[in-house]
């Protein structure tokens, strides 16, 4: 018998419900099929590929690999509360202006992996920019844009 259960997630600084969840559901599903919340992408489903990259309480994470019921009570943050479209960080933008979103898929959690790089490392090394990125899989644009989207926010941020 699959039980049912209502509860609330803090996501982007604001009290979400969760109706009607299932336990064993992952905080993936959640975010995307449950609340709405479409830039935490579906992609592996086991941790790999960094798609569906999430903070929890200032950690990054893989929203797959965590279950949406036993998030209740920590920060979550998602892509979408980092900028909007009419309010782009700098490293949002920084990807468009150097080219590094491709088809986009893997472009959220880029993102939010180099928003975690930054704010534990503000200037950080080549190697330890290809080392954030490591977790993240992209197949169209070979990490080159991507790199160089990370070394402009950083500059900018240093000027």
């Amino acid at each position: 018998m699959e039980i049912e259960r209502r509860y609330e997630l803090l996501i982007n600084g604001k009290e979400c419900k969760v109706e009607s969840s299932w336990l064993g559901e992952s905080l993936m599903y959640v975010l995307r099929e449950r609340l709405g919340l479409w830039g935490t992408k579906n992609a592996c489903e086991q941790g790999e590929c960094g798609s569906c990259s999430v903070l929890i309480d200032g950690m990054l994470a893989c929203s797959c690999l965590e279950l949406a019921a036993t998030a209740v009570g920590v920060d979550i943050t998602t892509v979408e509360g980092l900028g909007a479209p009419d309010n782009m960080t700098d490293i949002q933008q920084s990807f468009i202006d150097e080219g590094a979103v491709q088809c986009g898929f893997c472009t959220p959690g880029l993102v939010v992996a180099v928003h975690d790089l930054l704010l534990s490392n503000p200037a950080p090394s080549g190697q330890e920019i290809k080392e954030a990125l490591a977790g993240n899989l992209c197949r169209c644009t070979g990490y080159g844009r991507i790199e160089a989207a990370v070394v402009k926010v950083v500059q900018q941020r240093h000027e």
